[in-house]
C-alpha cells in the first residue's frame, strides 16, 4: 500500500472488507459477500469492469498488482474507496473508484453511480426506467427504449426491470460508474455497457444528441436475447443473422442495406452453401459483415413468416457454433427442412428476383 493513503480509524475492519471484496470477483456476482443483494445489479456492473484486470493474458497472470490508492471519508460509515491497477513500468491498466458501507460488522461496496447521479430526471416507459442528466429525452433514446419492447415482445419475454443511465459521452458514462481510467477503453467516444444481474437489467450510455454507436439496434438484440434464452445454447451464428435483420449493424447499416451489399459481393455467384461455409467479410473495412450472417438472416425471415417466432428461438437454440455446422444443418432440417444437399435450391427462392445474375 503506497505511503501517501491515509488510513482511517476503523482502518483494520475497511481493509479487511476491501480484501475480501477483491478476493471474491472472481466468483459470480451475486455470490460475493461484500455486496448488499439490494445494490447488487449496480454493483455487478462495475465488478464487471473489474474482473481480470490483474492478468495480462493466459500466460501473464499476476502482471498487473491492485494498489489502494486513496480513501475519502463521507461520513462515519461511509467512504469512497479508489483502487488500481499497474506493472512495475509502472503502467496504469485501470483504476476503480466504488462506495464502502459498514454494516454491522464488516463493509460493503457499491458502484458510486446512484450517489453521482441523484439528482438527474427520471423518466419510467413501461418497465424502463430512464435517467438523463439532460431534459432532453433525444429521439436516439426513445428509439432505443421502443426497440427494447419491441425485442422483448418478439421473445415473449417476461417482464423484468430495466434501467437506463444515458449521459453525453463514454468516458464520463464510465467515471459515474466508477471506472476512472481503464486502458481498454482508450480512444471510445461514445459507448455502452450492459449488464444482467438478479434479473435486472442495467446500461450506462455515453453519447452525444447525433451519435449512433451507443444506440445499436444490433447489440441490444443480442442483450435483450441473452436475458431469455442461456448462451450456453446459442448458435452465435444465427444470433447474428437475427440481429442483422431486426436491428441492422453498427448502428450505421439497415437490414435493407446489408442485403444491398451482400447482393453487390455475390454478384452472379450463386453458391450458396460455399458462401455460407466461407464466413467472409464485406463491406466496409472498419465495419465488416459477414456472408452467412445474411443467409442465415433470409432463413429466419422464412421461418418467422411460415411458422412464427417459436420456430426461429429453436434454431436459435440448437447449440453453440460447431466447425461443421453439423448441430446447425441438423436443427435446420428438422425446422425447415433445408439440408446441405437442397441448400442452395432452398436460398435461391429466398433472394429476390433482381439479384444480378
Amino acid at each position: 500500500m503506497p505511503k501517501y493513503v491515509k488510513l482511517p480509524a476503523d482502518s483494520t475492519r475497511l481493509i479487511t472488507s476491501l480484501n475480501g471484496f477483491v478476493e471474491q470477483l472472481n466468483k459470480p456476482n451475486k455470490d460475493n459477500t461484500f455486496v448488499l443483494k439490494q445494490n447488487l445489479i449496480t454493483a455487478a456492473a462495475l465488478m464487471d469492469q473489474m474482473k481480470g484486470m490483474a492478468d495480462a493474458g493466459a500466460n501473464r497472470k499476476g502482471v498487473y498488482q491492485c494498489q489502494l490508492t486513496n480513501i475519502s471519508q463521507l461520513d462515519s460509515s461511509v467512504y469512497i474507496i479508489q483502487l488500481s491497477y499497474l506493472d512495475n513500468s509502472p503502467m496504469i491498466r485501470a483504476s476503480f473508484k466504488f462506495i464502502a458501507k459498514r454494516q454491522g460488522g464488516q463493509y460493503y461496496f457499491d458502484s458510486p453511480l446512484k450517489l453521482s447521479t441523484q439528482s438527474w430526471l427520471v423518466k419510467k416507459v413501461g418497465n424502463f426506467t430512464v435517467y438523463t442528466n439532460t431534459a432532453l429525452y433525444s429521439n436516439q433514446l426513445e428509439g432505443f427504449v421502443k426497440k427494447a419492447m419491441e425485442y422483448d415482445k418478439r421473445l415473449k419475454a417476461p417482464a423484468y426491470p430495466s434501467q437506463i443511465y444515458c449521459c453525453n459521452n463514454f468516458v464520463q458514462a464510465m467515471q459515474l460508474l466508477g471506472v476512472e481510467y481503464k486502458a481498454d477503453y482508450n480512444s471510445i467516444s461514445y459507448d455502452n455497457v450492459a449488464t444482467w444481474e438478479d434479473n435486472q437489467s442495467l446500461y450506462i450510455i455515453g453519447a452525444s444528441g447525433t451519435d449512433m454507436t451507443a444506440f445499436d439496434p444490433h447489440d441490444l438484440w443480442h442483450s435483450r436475447l441473452h436475458h431469455v434464452v442461456s448462451t450456453d445454447v446459442i448458435n452465435r451464428p444465427v444470433d447474428e443473422a437475427c440481429a442483422y435483420l431486426y436491428g441492422g449493424s453498427w448502428g450505421i447499416y439497415t437490414w435493407a442495406d446489408i442485403f444491398a451489399k451482400f447482393k453487390t459481393e455475390m454478384g452472379t455467384d450463386h453458391d450458396w452453401l460455399t458462401a455460407f461455409n466461407a464466413h467472409k467479410k464485406f463491406g466496409d473495412a472498419k465495419t465488416p459483415l459477414y456472408t452467412d450472417y445474411v443467409i442465415i438472416a433470409l432463413i429466419v425471415q422464412k421461418l418467422e413468416k411460415e411458422k412464427g417466432f417459436p420456430a426461429v428461438i429453436e434454431l436459435l437454440s440448437c447449440g453453440k457454433k460447431q466447425p461443421d455446422n453439423t448441430n446447425f444443418f441438423a436443427a435446420l432440417e428438422k425446422i425447415a427442412g433445408i439440408s446441405k444437399a437442397n441448400f442452395n435450391t432452398e436460398v435461391e427462392k429466398l433472394v429476390p428476383h433482381e439479384n444480378p445474375r
